[in-house]
């Protein structure tokens, strides 16, 4: 089982109104609730650990996740208000506004977490999640606790905009990052990890020796690289499609990677170790093409395992 852990929001998508003005529409979302729905449209089994308000907005999320087939088990109720994202879009590309103050997801602390995994093997972490306290030194927490016995993926998915204590942010990217068995970044996030002239591939080298098995840089319509333990690296290519928009599209690349991990049989600690090439080219290749699927459409709505 995959285990999802970090935000549920609520995407506010502007939409045009009758008027003719743009109205907002609220649309389920977050990074982590983005990637649990696209694992679990894909068959794979898989939950969300996060903070869920026990009001309307924390009702649709509930029911939208239950729809995808994401376990719910794990989630952690209050009557604490959902997080809101407001959207701007900009020729496909999405900008954000977040109101989080006191929110069901931001507030979670130790003593909400589970006791134990049970049959989880792999944990992913990420997004806004990771950014305020005291949720994010919760979610550092439980990867601590767990990541002996789990595979971990991360994704910091860094929106600069709602860091609000860069030193302390960037202490738990790191301690985050030296868990991780797999990182995934985009090439903004890794510059803003490594805010240096250096070219990418020394940046990514940087990560490397951290010590992760697998890094991850994807670079939008220009495709995605990965590096392996052993100094080798792939590229894949991204798909080529009519871009609506690109809301969920790196959310729901993870879901692919991880769903491809997943079927050849490889999150496990040790087989992350010595995965081979082959392996996560054609991982990263499924991403690539659910993530396609993804941007082909408006707003986070990760493919279904028929539709591909």
């Amino acid at each position: 089982m995959i285990l999802c852990c970090g935000e549920a929001l609520i995407d506010m998508i502007p939409e045009p109104t009758l008027g003719g003005s743009d109205g907002y529409v609220p649309r389920s979302g977050g990074a982590i609730f983005n990637t649990a729905i696209g694992l679990g449209r894909l068959g794979c089994r898989t939950g969300l650990l996060s903070g869920i308000s026990t009001d309307m907005f924390g009702h649709q999320l509930m029911a939208d996740l239950r729809a995808s087939n994401v376990e719910t088990h794990w989630v952690i109720r209050s009557e604490r208000p959902t997080t809101l994202a407001f959207v701007k879009l900009s020729e496909g590309h999405a900008s954000y506004s977040f109101f989080d103050e006191n929110s069901a997801g931001r507030m979670i602390a130790t003593d909400d977490l589970p006791g134990n995994v049970g049959d989880v093997s792999a944990l992913y972490f990420g997004g806004i999640s990771l950014a305020c306290d005291p949720g994010a030194e919760t979610y550092m927490q439980f990867a601590q606790m767990h990541a002996g016995n789990c595979v971990v993926m991360v994704d910091p998915n860094i929106r600069p905009s709602f860091v609000t204590d860069e030193p302390n942010f960037r202490n738990r990217i790191e301690r985050m990052l030296k868990l991780a068995d797999i990182v995934k970044v985009s090439d903004e996030d890794l510059n803003w990890i490594i805010p240096t002239t250096d070219a990418l591939e020394t940046k990514v080298a940087q990560l490397c020796s951290l010590g992760p098995s697998v890094v991850i840089l994807t670079r939008g319509s220009s495709g995605a690289q990965a590096w392996l333990p052993d100094g080798q690296s792939v590229f894949v290519a991204s798909r080529k499609v009519n871009v609506v928009d690109t809301v969920g599209a790196g959310d729901t690349f993870n879901a692919g990677v991880l769903a491809g991990l997943s079927e050849a049989g490889v999150l496990t600690k040790s087989a992350m170790q010595t995965v081979s090439v082959r392996v996560i080219e054609r991982a990263i290749e499924f991403g690539a093409q659910v993530a396609a699927i993804n941007v082909s459409r408006a707003g986070a709505n990760p493919p279904w395992r028929d539709e591909l």
